[in-house]
């Protein structure tokens, strides 16, 4: 897992340690990467080029018997001291589990499908506890075009759930679909990696890097 702590308002460290990839401009404060895996999808490999700076990218992932071309997993620690880094006061974690799939047509069935597969693995995922924060499951579907009928359903979707109303923390689930070819990528309002996505486009110079995105995380 990639980790991240964010101890009170120390300074978090940039992942390193990973190669760049040829055509993707290594972010500020990132020199290496390690390696990953190759797809045979020029896009993914486009995609994984962006998200290895945050996720751990596994290939081919089972999940409840579905299998995802690409599989993203992130954990973020946030600890907080008391006077000494030795007395802790609290310490959250966040979990973001990201899935990539290609097919060529997208229904809303499959969406329905999709966001019930999230909750699944939420109930099998998830070790609900006061130091869990939260969980995110993103599910990005690759397609040739976008349908209207998807279009007003990922728009609509709203499937955050508390655990024991809120004091074990609450879990998400997240709809992408990206039509590349069309460079059109549309997702609910709480999906936080459109812009890995959206290859087409060129990635911010004033990165958030992963403090910002452990802040949006933690709404801090």
């Amino acid at each position: 897992m990639s980790n991240a702590d964010t101890g009170g308002t120390d300074d978090v460290e940039e992942p390193s340690d990973a190669e760049p990839t040829d055509g993707v401009e290594p972010i500020d404060g990132v020199e290496e990467l390690e390696e990953y895996p190759e797809w045979d999808d020029e896009y993914f490999m486009e995609v994984a080029g962006r998200l290895i700076y945050h996720y751990d990218l596994e290939k081919d992932k089972q999940a409840a018997g579905e299998r995802f071309p690409m599989y993203g997993e992130m954990t973020i620690e946030n600890k907080k001291h008391f006077l000494h880094p030795s007395i802790e006061i609290a310490n959250h974690q966040s979990y973001e589990h990201l899935f990539a799939q290609r097919v060529d047509r997208i229904r809303t069935d499959d969406l329905d499908r999709l966001v019930e597969l999230g909750h699944d693995l939420a109930a099998d995922w998830i070790d609900p506890g006061p130091e869990h924060y939260s969980t995110e499951f993103t599910f990005v579907t690759v397609t040739e075009a976008i349908p209207d009928e998807v279009r007003s359903q990922v728009r609509g979707l709203d499937e955050r759930t508390l655990l024991k109303y809120g004091y074990n923390g609450h879990y998400e689930v997240n709809l992408v679909v990206v039509a590349p070819e069309q460079r059109e990528l549309l997702s609910n309002d709480a999906a936080d990696v459109n812009e890995a996505f959206t290859t087409w486009e060129e990635i911010e110079r004033e990165e958030p890097g992963l403090f910002g995105l452990i802040k949006r995380r933690l709404q801090l």
